[in-house]
């Protein structure tokens, strides 16, 4: 992603790609960090930077997985969509950075629930979704966007642009 003229912060943003991301959800989010001055990387957890979306868009990811340092970004940010949601679930070393301050939309935060880093926490996905919340200890909610400490979740593409706005507002105050 090209990086703003004008940075509003030093943070930076790691978009987690998979083969079948939901290029709403992730581009949506990108666009409005952009437009605040908020660099984002898109980071390919595929063989190549080039990931096709569920829609079969292919997006160049500005970096590979094994060349970044995830513990280094203000926020990692999980888009949701299928297959991507089970691609970014099956990669080790997403699952490995559960700790860090995470975003997640639609599907992707289910896969948060199952590593029971949402136990005890509120949170939101795409309707379909919800089941797989409660079942991993989650306080399952119904709003557009839910912020829970480190974790801020969002229910899937329509509500993309409102993670986005909310990811500014914490990340520039």
């Amino acid at each position: 992603m090209p990086t703003p003229t004008t940075l509003s912060t030093t943070d930076t943003v790691a978009v987690l790609l998979a083969t079948g991301f939901e290029e709403v959800e992730a581009l949506a989010v990108v666009d409005a960090l952009y437009r605040a001055g908020i660099r984002a990387d898109l980071i390919s957890i595929e063989n190549e930077r080039h990931v096709a979306s569920s829609h079969g868009i292919k997006v160049v990811a500005d970096l590979m997985l094994d060349d970044a340092d995830l513990a280094s970004y203000a926020v990692v940010f999980l888009p949701g969509g299928m297959p991507g949601t089970l691609r970014l679930k099956e990669n080790a070393q997403v699952r490995a950075e559960a700790s860090l301050k995470l975003a997640a939309i639609c599907a992707a935060p289910s896969i948060l629930a199952e590593l029971g880093v949402l136990e005890g926490r509120r949170a939101t996905a795409n309707p379909g979704f919800m089941d797989a919340l409660s079942a991993g200890g989650a306080q399952a909610q119904s709003e557009c966007v839910v912020v829970d400490g480190n974790i801020v979740t969002s229910r899937g593409a329509g509500t993309a642009l409102e993670l986005g706005l909310e990811l500014v507002r914490q990340l520039l105050g």
